[in-house]
């Protein structure tokens, strides 16, 4: 089993130490959420091309390239300067191509369920 809740996990600790005013700690898990962004987009991207669902492999890309952008946007920043709005962003929006497939997921199961359901007769009363 493969579990694709680290780089979202270290996304979504980035912006708690943002918002809280650790910006070095912020930095290092946005680091540190690169390698599993990329492990968890390869994956996908892997299942994807074993005729599995292909959401996750172009939302889990998606949020690798946005990782990459707010961690270079973050890095050309001044150090004890404010964080680029670029980077705050940039989190904000891997975390919601993170939440896509949960969502798609979530709507489609019971409205799949629904359509396929067969009517049952009913039993004639005596």
């Amino acid at each position: 089993m493969r579990s694709r809740l680290p780089a979202p996990g270290l996304a979504l600790s980035a912006l708690l130490a943002d918002a809280g005013g650790v910006h070095g700690l912020a930095f290092w898990l946005v680091l540190l959420a690169l390698p599993a962004a990329a492990a968890g987009a390869f994956v996908a991207i892997s299942d994807a091309l074993d005729r599995g669902p292909r959401l996750p492999a172009l939302t889990g890309s998606l949020a690798l390239v946005l990782l990459v952008t707010g961690s270079t946007a973050r890095e050309a920043a001044p150090r004890g300067g404010h964080v680029p709005a670029l980077a705050v962003s940039t989190a904000v929006l891997a975390l919601v191509c993170y939440a896509v497939p949960a969502f798609t997921w979530l709507f489609s199961e019971p409205l799949r369920s629904i359509r396929t359901a067969t009517p049952t007769r009913r039993a004639a009363r005596a």
